[in-house]
């Protein structure tokens, strides 16, 4: 003997229509929605509060909240008067994927926003238009509700809404494997230059796309921030990308997205204030911690090129003392020195 909750009809939201208390305990509630949708032949009620640690009132009421809200629950009655509870699988969204999924990725929207106007971020509003058409109006308020849980904070982030046709383009490209001369704007030169490169990747990183291309006249690959490109133009000369490029291992020996051929030990002695914090991040697959008796810590890297980590190196102030190699440390040295000079030079302005 089965029931089943039709989520998708609008009588099944008017009727017994509730209002929810400010103070719904949603990460419980969504981890009951996951359990009810893995567990293929069901789950009890008492299995249910077991899990989750509440009583069994709890639970009832948690399901009685997904019913009214149009969950497809689906209430089964077995042997000796055995009732399990499933989310009906048979009700699937459109986009073939579980309820738990559905909610996972309706919260993930916010974190792709960055990509608006490219095709990426157009193709991903177009899932998520799906996803919300497949919800009714009261299932929707209460997904909004998860929002609160997580806030994706994009300071520094890059307008990329006038870039879609750009990166179009060069995703034909990567994709067809084509020669494609690009324009671009790079901080060192006055003026733009048009360079022809083979693309082979996106990287996106601290909220920034940037593209890696071989470059044939340079015989290595590079690395261009998208937004610095300022036209592209992809030709129908076709090249062949090596069948071992891996962005991944490509950019091992990097502290970001630069890569270099030099091979670096460096170690960083990081003081008490700041030790606790470097040491609860892994900043580079090679990082080791060592910790010292008076609370800093001997962080050891290596790397095949240093600019980005020297800025990472400087962010710390005076609580980051290179200690190897001397190279680097004379190198961080100059730079506080340099420093040290601006503010010298000129006294501040009194307001």
């Amino acid at each position: 003997m089965s029931e089943r909750i039709d989520p998708w009809t609008h009588d099944n939201i008017t009727r017994g229509r509730t209002t929810m208390p400010d103070d719904v305990p949603v990460l419980r509630q969504w981890k009951l929605l996951r359990i009810l949708s893995v567990r293929k032949y069901g789950v009890t009620v008492r299995e249910m509060a077991q899990e989750m640690g509440v009583g069994e009132k709890t639970i009832r009421r948690d399901l009685a909240q997904f019913r009214d809200l149009g969950f497809p629950l689906q209430e089964e009655v077995g042997e000796f008067g055995r009732k399990t509870w499933k989310l009906d699988q048979s009700r699937q969204l459109p986009l073939i994927c579980r309820f738990d999924e559905a909610v996972a990725l309706h919260m993930a929207r916010q974190f792709l926003e960055p990509l608006a106007g490219t095709h990426i971020g157009e193709a991903a509003n177009s899932v998520f238009r799906k996803l919300s058409a497949s919800f009714n109006e009261r299932t929707l308020e209460y997904l909004g509700r998860f929002h609160g849980l997580f806030h994706h904070v994009t300071r520094g982030a890059v307008d990329y809404s006038k870039k879609g046709s750009l990166i179009d383009d060069l995703s034909m490209a990567m994709e067809e494997q084509r020669a494609t001369h690009i324009t671009y704007q790079s901080t060192q030169a006055t003026e733009p230059v048009t360079r022809d490169v083979y693309p082979y990747s996106f990287l996106y990183y601290r909220h920034a796309l940037y593209l890696d291309a071989h470059d044939p006249n340079h015989g290595q690959v590079r690395t261009y921030k998208v937004d610095r490109i300022e036209e592209v133009d992809v030709s129908n000369v076709h090249f062949q990308k090596p069948a071992d490029y891996d962005a991944t291992k490509y950019l091992k020996g990097s502290f970001g997205i630069f890569h270099g051929d030099g091979d670096f030990n460096i170690v960083v002695r990081f003081l008490q204030p700041v030790a606790r914090y470097v040491r609860e991040r892994l900043w580079h697959e090679s990082a080791i911690y060592e910790p010292q008796r008076d609370g800093s810590i001997h962080a050891r890297f290596r790397l095949s090129t240093l600019e980005e980590f020297k800025t990472w190196v400087l962010s710390f102030g005076a609580n980051a003392i290179v200690l190897e190699p001397a190279s680097f440390r004379d190198r961080i040295a100059r730079e506080l020195e340099a420093m040290l000079e601006h503010y010298r030079g000129q006294p501040a302005k009194r307001s």
